[in-house]
């Protein structure tokens, strides 16, 4: 342990109690109030802690890239419900031969990417509006969760892409020419 005072100790009665945000002594509350002589780890001795606003430019990005976000989840849903006719009109776009066929894997995967899109939306939402409510920098929360959800439902389409062997063989094979 080291013998130099700790932050406060030297802080008189009266400017502990300014520091906690109490009103000063009187003289007749003086005998009714026990006043410390030094801190203790219940009682801080600091300037109150007030939540600070974030900055109004960061919030506006926020509820900007949360709505963009929003706009995104809702029309993506459509497609990821609808992920055989997205997936063959891609194959035509790519000039690949053949007609996607794996109908099944296109129906579950896509129903999987909607749930984990509505999901990722609503925790971005949930922890963007908690750390603006705690005064925190928030414009990033949109960002990380708009990467993160969409490397999880990249997954989605690629496991319906790779399972279909039409899709497969056309990346496989040479064009022709």
């Amino acid at each position: 342990m080291s013998d130099r005072p700790q932050y406060g100790e030297y802080a008189t009665p009266e400017e502990q109690r300014a520091r906690r945000g109490l009103p000063p002594e009187d003289a007749a509350d003086a005998a009714s109030v026990p006043t410390p002589t030094a801190p203790t780890p219940a009682t801080p001795v600091g300037p109150p802690t007030t939540e600070a606003p974030a900055r109004p430019v960061g919030r506006l990005i926020t509820f900007l890239l949360l709505g963009f976000g929003l706009f995104n989840v809702l029309s993506s849903i459509p497609q990821f419900l609808n992920m055989s006719d997205t997936l063959s009109g891609s194959m035509k776009m790519l000039g690949l031969d053949g007609e996607f066929t794996s109908y099944a894997a296109a129906r579950t995967w896509g129903t999987v990417a909607v749930v984990i899109l509505v999901v990722g939306y609503a925790a971005t939402v949930w922890l963007s509006f908690r750390r603006l409510r705690a005064g925190r920098s928030s414009w990033w929360v949109p960002l990380v969760g708009f990467v993160v959800t969409m490397l999880l439902v990249s997954v989605c389409i690629s496991i319906v892409m790779f399972s279909d062997p039409a899709f497969t063989a056309g990346l496989t094979t040479p064009p022709a020419g």
